[in-house]
């Protein structure tokens, strides 16, 4: 049996990040994490990756303002896991991964690098609105510097993160579900796709040492979870065994509302727009160059929409 790859994760205390690290320590991965001395006295971190050691991480500690320190990070590893924030309501840090592209480049070691994406498809999304194709645009900066710097890698869009969206039954804003009203986009009917933060880790780590997702963009697509708002609703009724009130925002509406907000709530919100009006999901057919996830890994049980939801009960 061929040796499973030595991962470094970037951005682990993150909320993504975090789940990547349980996932490579959980699948047998030897697994190394960064520590950022950026984060300075922030107890919460910290306390995490001390966490992290104790259940068999290797700490490594590193800036992306020194170089050489991430070209020594990365020489101990076989692959680089980053997951570094794309959110603007958080921090939004995507091109900070010039630099790791750097040390990759120059470690010359890494057999696989999965940059920061687990959303919409960026090479999807040439004609998203503005201000929130920024996100999209500097996703494909990196993808760019990847592939002209001949790195091998695996690009994974994971659709809507099931704690954002299912909490707030796809209500941007809300991330707990209303026992009595909710407000549609549009008709509600336009499909989306939900995935359980923790399955996203799972699938991506299974990525990393599968010859079938080299150089090629891996969706996370489970059946069960491609629903409409309105199904979601549906599902949500169906557990607390009542209907709730039901309201709509028309699309002209919605683009009015985003225009109210200051900047980073408007990033957030245009891609809510994509989502929730356009169906940007799950309006085509993944393609020859391409992978889904749960086809490629029937074995994991991932978390349906329904039982995602009765953590809420």
């Amino acid at each position: 049996m061929a040796l499973k790859s030595k991962v470094l994760i970037v951005g682990g205390t993150g909320y993504l990040g975090k789940r990547l690290v349980k996932a490579s320590l959980a699948q047998g991965h030897e697994t190394y994490v960064l520590h950022r001395k950026e984060i300075g006295v922030d107890i919460e971190k910290v306390q995490m990756l001390l966490s992290f050691k104790q259940q068999g991480a290797h700490l490594v500690a590193a800036s992306f303002n020194d170089h050489q320190s991430l070209v020594s990070a990365v020489k101990l590893v076989d692959v680089v896991v980053c997951a570094i924030s794309g959110v603007h309501i958080r921090s939004h840090q995507i091109l900070l991964q010039l630099k790791l592209v750097d040390a990759i480049k120059e470690a010359g070691n890494v057999k696989r690098f999965l940059p920061s994406e687990f959303g919409t498809d960026p090479a999807r999304m040439e004609n998203a609105m503005e201000p929130g194709r920024v996100t999209f645009d500097e996703k494909m900066v990196v993808r760019r510097a990847i592939e002209e710097a001949g790195i091998p890698f695996t690009y994974v869009s994971a659709n809507c993160f099931a704690g954002y969206f299912l909490g707030g039954l796809c209500q941007p804003g809300f991330i707990l579900p209303s026992r009595e009203h909710v407000c549609l986009h549009g008709d509600g009917n336009q499909k989306a796709i939900y995935v359980d933060e923790d399955d996203i880790a799972t699938y991506s780590i299974k990525t990393i040492d599968d010859p079938r997702t080299l150089n090629k963009t891996v969706y996370i697509r489970p059946a069960k979870n491609i629903l409409s708002q309105r199904e979601v609703v549906e599902i949500w009724e169906k557990l607390i065994g009542k209907e709730l009130l039901k309201s709509c925002i028309s699309e002209q509406e919605f683009l009015a509302k985003i225009k109210e907000q200051d900047y980073a709530e408007q990033v957030g919100l245009t891609h809510y727009y994509h989502v929730c009006y356009e169906g940007c999901l799950a309006n085509f057919e993944i393609g020859d160059g391409a992978e889904e996830a749960s086809a490629l890994y029937p074995q994991v049980h991932y978390t349906t929409v329904e039982d995602y939801m009765k953590r809420y009960l």
